[in-house]
């Protein structure tokens, strides 16, 4: 029998590969690339069907003004003795579904714009591109805030005019993309074949731009959800007694001597829910660079 000797090359890169595996699991990021998303995406599920959980009890007084927190509520109850914990959930619920839905508004016009600029080129590209380059100029913030109290208080009005700020980011992204995939083999036959040019970009382009637009969403969400807060901590947001995260801490900051969770809970909830939306962030981008 005749020893081959192993290739010292291949050798070497599987240890290299070996110690890459060793160190990711050393440094805990595994367990961040499913825990955080994971537990977000359950968390979000029992969002959706918190009303049909809760019942009516966000609307109806349930018990007496200012209970003390483990004296019959888990979380207290406010001044019109609402419990805390169900005002807590559907204001969760209100802020984590209204971020969604400002990052759905800005990632579909973002990738109109980006797709057309990108895969167009030319005059419009150039048009295109200027004009997100003065979107990003301006304060987005202070942008919504205008917006906002010029169409009126009320979520509808304050989901629109956030999404107004936030898709320059994601046409950025996806032009980006575009451009380094209109060349790609895959494009050229397409473009030969004469299957046409909005199929072309749509079938062909603009699926390759997926992954690092949906890594961007989702480190975006907690930021669309503090200026979310923002603007209803200012007046901006749904009348009450709708729930929302950002106006029930401005109330209860009346409160904050003699009966501090009313505004704690709901500014403490908000933090925790924006923490939770970053770490599923960098797990999800840490998945996608892995895979790539």
């Amino acid at each position: 029998m005749v020893a081959v000797a192993a290739d010292p090359e291949i050798a070497g890169g599987a240890r290299e590969a070996r110690r890459a595996r060793a160190g990711r699991r050393a440094t805990g990021t595994g367990p961040l690339h499913w825990w955080a998303p994971g537990l977000l995406v359950g968390l979000t599920l029992v969002l959706v069907v918190a009303p049909v959980l809760l019942g009516p009890g966000e609307r109806d007084v349930v018990g007496a003004p200012f209970t003390d927190p483990l004296d019959g509520h888990l979380l207290g109850t406010d001044g019109q003795g609402r419990d805390m914990l169900a005002r807590l959930v559907l204001g969760l619920r209100t802020s984590w579904l209204a971020a969604l839905a400002v990052i759905g508004i800005g990632v579909v016009i973002g990738a109109v714009v980006g797709l057309a600029a990108g895969f167009a080129g030319g005059w419009l590209d150039t048009v295109l591109m200027r004009v997100t380059d003065a979107a990003l100029a301006v304060p987005g913030p202070l942008v919504a805030l205008a917006v906002a109290a010029a169409l009126g208080a009320g979520l509808r009005n304050t989901l629109l005019a956030v999404a107004a700020t936030w898709w320059p980011w994601y046409a950025r992204i996806v032009r980006g993309q575009v451009v380094a995939l209109v060349n790609r083999p895959h494009v050229e036959a397409a473009r030969l074949g004469e299957l046409g040019r909005v199929r072309t970009a749509v079938v062909h382009v603009l699926p390759g731009t997926v992954g690092p637009v949906v890594v961007a969403a989702s480190l975006d969400v907690g930021a669309v959800m503090l200026v979310l807060a923002g603007l209803s901590f200012l007046g901006l947001g749904s009348p009450a007694p709708a729930a929302e995260l950002g106006a029930m801490t401005a109330q209860g900051m009346t409160y904050l001597f003699n009966a501090p969770w009313v505004a704690i809970v709901p500014a403490a909830g908000l933090f925790g829910l924006a923490v939770l939306a970053n770490l599923a962030g960098d797990g999800l981008r840490d998945l996608v660079a892995e895979h790539q």
